[in-house]
C-alpha cells in the first residue's frame, strides 16, 4: 500500500474481502496512511470486525451483488482512489468501484488465477493495476516497528498444532477466519 500503492491521507481506499490476514493489516495500514477506508465483506459479523480495526464504512456482498455501485454511492458517485483486491475475480467489480486515475493493488488470487477483464476500464478511466508479494527488507522492519510501537496490530484467528494443518486448511477454505491463521510446530 506504501511502496506500491502510494496511498496518501485523505485518500479512499476500498479493501475487498474482511477476513483475511493481508486485508486486516489493510485496513490498519490505510488508517495510520489517513485514508478513508471501505470494507467489502462477506458477513456482518467479520464487517463488525473490520470496524473494529477502523473501517469507516462497511458493504456486505452477500446482500449487494453489485458492490461497486454501492462503493460508487459511498464515495459520492466519485469512487476510490485505490482497490486493495487479493480475489482477482473480482477485477471487474473493483475496476468499476475506482475513480479516474485509481490505482488497482493485487496481492494475491484467492478465487482464480484467470478472469476476463473489460480493457475498457482501463484505459478510459487511466487506471493502473499493481502487484505485489512481498516487502523489501526495509518496508518490513518499518512494519514491525509500527507493530512494536502498536500502532499496527497483528490479528490472529487461530492456532492450530502441526498435526492439525488439514483443519486449519479447511477453516480457510471455509472463509471462517478472520486475520491470521497460524500452525503450531513445537
Amino acid at each position: 500500500m506504501i511502496a506500491r500503492g502510494a496511498v496518501k491521507a485523505g485518500e479512499t481506499v476500498a479493501i475487498v474481502g474482511a477476513g483475511g490476514g493481508v486485508n486486516s493489516a489493510s485496513i490498519q495500514v490505510a488508517k495510520y496512511l489517513g485514508a478513508r477506508v471501505i470494507v467489502v465483506g462477506s458477513n456482518s459479523k467479520k464487517l463488525e470486525q473490520a470496524r473494529a480495526l477502523g473501517a469507516d464504512v462497511l458493504i456486505d456482498r452477500s446482500k449487494e451483488e453489485d458492490w461497486s455501485k454501492a462503493v460508487f454511492l459511498a464515495t459520492e458517485k466519485r469512487g476510490v482512489d485505490v482497490v486493495v483486491d487479493n480475489v482477482g475475480a473480482t477485477f471487474p467489480l473493483s475496476m468499476r468501484a475506482l475513480k479516474k486515475g485509481g490505482r488497482l493493488l493485487t496481492v494475491g488470487n484467492s478465487a482464480a488465477p484467470r478472469f476476463e477483464i473489460d480493457n475498457r476500464f482501463i484505459f478510459g478511466k487511466h487506471l493502473s493495476i499493481l502487484g505485489s508479494t512481498m516487502s523489501s527488507i526495509a518496508e518490513f522492519r518499518e512494519v514491525m516497528d509500527l507493530v512494536f510501537a502498536g500502532k499496527l496490530q497483528p490479528v490472529l484467528d487461530s492456532t492450530f498444532p502441526l498435526r492439525e494443518a488439514a483443519a486449519a486448511q479447511e477453516r480457510l477454505w471455509r472463509g471462517e477466519n478472520f486475520g491470521k491463521i497460524t500452525l503450531d510446530i513445537s
